[in-house]
Parts: C-alpha cells; sequence; structure tokens
C-alpha cells in the first residue's frame, strides 16, 4: 500500500492506495499533519511507503520522525516524468503541475491533453500526443476572487461561493457572484476555445476542489475527477520505482 501527501496552498489531501485503487482520502490542515499520518499508519498497517509532492518550498523536517518508521520519497524536479519538458523555465514549473501532467501522460496515452486544477489557483497544464509538455496558463482560483474582491475594496463583503441566479446580478452579493463564478467559467471555456482552434482533438481534465462546482456550468464536454492529482501521484511514484 502507499501513502500519497498532496500539500496545497491551504490544506493538505492524503490518499491510500492499494495498486490503483483509493481505499481512503482525508483532508486536514498544515498544523496536523504529523498526527494525521501517523493516524493514517496505524489504520493501515499495510502501507509501506509515503510519496509526497508539494506546491511551493516544503519542509522536510516535519517528516523526520516518520523517516525511522517508513519510507518517504519526495516528488522534485530531479524525479522521472514521462514526457519531454518544453517549458522555458522548467526549474519553476510547479511539481504540482508536472504530477498532473503525468497523470494525464500515463492515463491518456497517445493523445492531447489538458489538465485544469481548480483550486487556489486555476491552472492550465497541456501536453500533446507526442508525450511533449507544452506549458498552459495560471489565474487566480474562485476564492483568491471572492478575497480580493473584499481586501482590495472599501464596502465590497467577503462571501461564500455560490451559483448567481442571473448573469445580471441585482444586488452587490449578485454582483459579485455574478462576476465571480461566471467571469471564470466563460473563461475556462474560452480558453478551451483558443485550444480548439490549434488542435483538433484533445481530452480534458478537469480537477481540484472546486472541480465539482464549476463542471456543471461548463459548456465543453470535460473529464472531472477531484482526486485526479492524488491518482496521478500515485502513478507518478509508480513510474519512478519502474
Amino acid at each position: 500500500m502507499l501513502l500519497a501527501i498532496d500539500i496545497g496552498n491551504t490544506r493538505i489531501k492524503a490518499a491510500v492506495f492499494e495498486d490503483n485503487t483509493l481505499l481512503d482520502l482525508i483532508i486536514f490542515d498544515k498544523k496536523e499533519m504529523v498526527e494525521k499520518i501517523e493516524f493514517i499508519l496505524e489504520k493501515f498497517l499495510k502501507i509501506t511507503s509515503i510519496v509526497v509532492a508539494s506546491v511551493g518550498n516544503m519542509d522536510k523536517s516535519v517528516f523526520h520522525t516518520l523517516e525511522k518508521k517508513i519510507s518517504i520519497h519526495f516528488i522534485s524536479h530531479e524525479s522521472q516524468f514521462p514526457f519531454a519538458n518544453l517549458y522555458t523555465t522548467p526549474k519553476t514549473l510547479g511539481i504540482d503541475r508536472m504530477v498532473l501532467a503525468t497523470g494525464a501522460t500515463l492515463q491518456f496515452p497517445n493523445q492531447n491533453r489538458l489538465v485544469i486544477d481548480a483550486g487556489t489557483c486555476i491552472t492550465y497544464d497541456f501536453v500533446d500526443e507526442d508525450n511533449r509538455y507544452l506549458g498552459g496558463a495560471i489565474s487566480p482560483g474562485i476564492r483568491l476572487r471572492y478575497e480580493s474582491l473584499h481586501q482590495f475594496t472599501a464596502k465590497l463583503p467577503l462571501l461564500n461561493k455560490a451559483y448567481p441566479e442571473y448573469v445580471i446580478g441585482n444586488s452587490t452579493e449578485e454582483s459579485i457572484h455574478s462576476g465571480v463564478v461566471n467571469g471564470i467559467t466563460l473563461e475556462i471555456d474560452g480558453f478551451i476555445e483558443q485550444y480548439k482552434a490549434q488542435y483538433a482533438k484533445f481530452i480534458i481534465i478537469l480537477t481540484g476542489g472546486d472541480a465539482e462546482f464549476l463542471a456543471k456550468r461548463l459548456k465543453n464536454t470535460i473529464f472531472a475527477n477531484s482526486n485526479f492529482l492524488l491518482e496521478s501521484l500515485n502513478q507518478t511514484f509508480q513510474y519512478n520505482q519502474k
């Protein structure tokens, strides 16, 4: 068994895998990390390895106590990936984006793939049918947009995400919901249309914490899987073991 840990910008997601089967999923705050990992290891005694990926600089010292008990693998730019990285600044490409590109490459062979990760940021990553990572885009996610409207204006309230009832908001709150949610869905559909202008056919994978929320409003056909990054992390580990 394998414990896959995704350290994101705002929270940590961990999943237990047996081969390619996801057995359990747990989400927690960074301050709970060691406690939660030890709980998972006690619950699943057959876990033999931990694989970790982080969106930013990671303090590996928190894993020192665990390294005495179990094998820990950190995915980095020095890891092996099943695609040619054509990013002009490859060392600045986020590990999470490289892991997503790995999952897309291995799960959907011999085709063009666009991975859209709707989390704290919305990232777009494109791997072509020749397994070349071409790059993508980064924009603010849903929560960042709500928070920026509140923090950088004098009177706009901080709202929780909600589907707008109308395109034309008839109140300040409805206007914010329309601007944020409709703005993001139009952005995603717009990006997809631009990719269609260059590539006749490609699969679209939507993942991240807001994937299910957004999937219902997109006009394009997508493959929505909120756990795609964890599944891709499991596959990245297996690829490196081979």
